[in-house]
């Protein structure tokens, strides 16, 4: 199998809005071009975008995540809040609950890996 880019200005293939009861505050608009998934369907990754807005998360995945531009402030829930901005990396473990905010509009690289429940 050949070795695939993703590159960096991958314009998004799906776009969709964050669930109603999950944001907080903003125009939750999204996107994702997703670039890569494996045959098991556990593994994928590629580019994503989204507009200022708060909502909450809740992570079944792990993932891997590169922001090529704009900053993101993550709260944990009962912990304290990370910013992350352009050139950082980081990685969310699954079970990682609390709240995104898109301080500025971003784009990252994400890899996720979500193992098959038996």
């Amino acid at each position: 199998m050949p070795i695939l880019p993703i590159p960096h200005d991958a314009l998004p293939d799906d776009s969709f809005d964050i669930a109603k009861d999950r944001l907080i505050a903003g125009d939750p608009r999204q996107g994702v071009a997703n670039r890569y998934s494996d045959d098991s369907g556990q593994f994928h990754c590629g580019i994503w975008a989204a507009a200022p807005a708060t909502w909450r998360v809740r992570y079944s995945e792990h993932e891997f995540c590169h922001i090529l531009a704009g900053r993101i402030r993550i709260q944990e829930d009962g912990g304290d809040s990370v910013e992350v901005a352009a050139g950082d990396s980081f990685v969310v473990p699954a079970g990682f609950a609390g709240v995104w905010e898109v301080l500025e509009p971003v784009r990252k690289i994400y890899v996720i890996f979500e193992a098959k429940t038996p």
